[in-house]
């Protein structure tokens, strides 16, 4: 059975002295881990048994008396890295933390910022943010403010203290703010997804795991969000009454295009470009990818043939509205903004959006629903699913990456289709 703590030498590769490397191996759970030391032995004068250096009694050549007083220090120092890994080992027994070989190499090369859970956060920010996944980091620097303002020495704590105890007691504190299911569902996916990547990358350990089948259940934060797509007299209004205000009209035409493309999002018809437009099958088709899942495995791109509908709608708001760069969709209003800049100016754009959309919905006069960017998208669905259309064309328009999330969108009937059914009621 290996030690925890133990000196190795190895014997495959030698230096140019023909020495070899004297390193220390750290052991846990079968696993282990080897630090360089910059020591080096030959098989003469290494005793592999006590994991030291032999020295010589009665040396009288000077050359020897060198060498011989070279491996003293070599034992001192070999001596000075096993109490130092026992010294690290007792401090993550003394304070309760079931340590990984990771957090173990951090406090013995004097990393101790890393192998915490906000150092890796940050570090996992940033990351997202040099690689154009704006929308993700924000998620997840969203998240970790709020954890900051739970526990003000989240500086301090490593992946092990992040327990069902400390998830549990965030939740309450979650609540205490007010927020609601679907907003604390929000931070604990993201909290869920981090936990899952420094498993994944050695930093964290399953045994403290809050999540899975015993563990803390995020499902269950899950409430049904409020309908919001629009009866057919609704739809109608917005189809056949142009606004008086140009800030309004362009918005009414911004929403029956998301409307007639499958419900695109705001977010993907802003990027939309030149190289978006592919001709095929006898027409011209925009294809792409949802901005938020196109980098996931197997998304599939969205194919939208471009119709009169389409095409009208896409002239006339050039018209009014010039397009800069190569975009195809006048909403981007600035030229040469790139990755984050130009994330946070759609972002920007998308707010003006939605307040012009309130503006259209009190000039329409239509008062019993808010009208928003997603209210095109489940509209749309809506309808394809009261012309029985297949939930897996549907899902598939919408451009999801699982039938689940459809379901979602799908599951809750509509009033009028309840009420068509409860009059079965009366004609028995």
């Amino acid at each position: 059975m290996l030690s925890m703590i133990s000196f190795v030498k190895r014997n495959d590769i030698a230096n140019a002295q023909g020495l070899y490397a004297v390193r220390l191996r750290i052991c846990k759970e079968r696993q282990r881990r080897y630090f360089s030391l910059n020591i080096f032995a030959d098989n003469e004068y290494w005793d592999e048994k006590n994991e030291c250096f032999r020295i010589l009694k009665n040396v009288r050549d000077i050359k020897q008396k060198e060498e011989n007083e070279q491996r003293k220090r070599y034992n001192y120092l070999l001596n000075c890295y096993r109490l130092r890994a026992q010294e690290i080992i007792e401090g993550f027994q003394r304070e309760n933390i079931d340590w990984t070989l990771n957090q173990f190499a951090d406090a013995f090369l004097n990393k101790s910022k890393q192998g915490k859970i906000k150092v890796y956060m940050e570090n996992h920010i940033k990351t997202l943010r040099e690689t154009g996944h704006i929308g993700n980091a924000n998620c997840y620097a969203a998240t970790l403010n709020m954890l900051e303002h739970y526990d003000s020495r989240l500086d301090q704590k490593t992946f092990s203290e992040i327990d069902i105890k400390f998830v549990n007691g965030f939740d309450v504190f979650l609540q205490k703010r007010g927020c609601k299911g679907n907003t604390r569902k929000y931070y604990f996916k993201a909290l869920r997804s981090i936990l899952n990547k420094a498993i994944l990358e050695k930093e964290a350990t399953e045994k403290t795991y809050p999540f899975g089948k015993a563990g803390f259940q995020i499902e269950k934060l899950t409430e049904e969000t409020e309908k919001r797509y629009l009866p057919v007299e609704y739809l109608n209004k917005i189809k056949n009454t142009v606004s008086e205000k140009p800030q309004r009209e362009y918005a009414r035409k911004l929403f029956l295009l998301s409307y007639y493309c499958y419900g695109i999002s705001f977010i993907d018809m802003a990027y939309l470009r030149r190289n978006n437009i592919v001709k095929f099958n006898g027409g011209e088709y925009i294809v792409y990818k949802r901005h938020k899942i196109q980098h996931q495995k197997g998304v599939k791109p969205i194919k939208i043939k471009i119709t009169k509908e389409i095409e009208h709608l896409l002239d006339s708001l050039n018209k009014n509205n010039p397009t800069v760069d190569d975009f195809i969709v006048p909403i981007v209003s600035i030229s040469g903004y790139t990755g984050e800049k130009l994330y946070n100016h759609i972002r920007g754009r998308y707010k003006k959006y939605n307040g012009y959309l309130a503006e259209l919905a009190e000039e329409l006069q239509i008062t019993d629903m808010k009208l928003t960017t997603y209210v095109s998208r489940h509209t749309m669905a809506m309808m394809l699913q009261r012309n029985d259309i297949s939930r897996e064309q549907i899902s598939q328009m919408l451009g999801h990456a699982d039938m689940k999330t459809t379901n979602t969108y799908l599951d809750s009937f509509d009033t009028t289709v309840i009420d068509e059914a409860a009059k079965v009621l009366y004609d028995v």
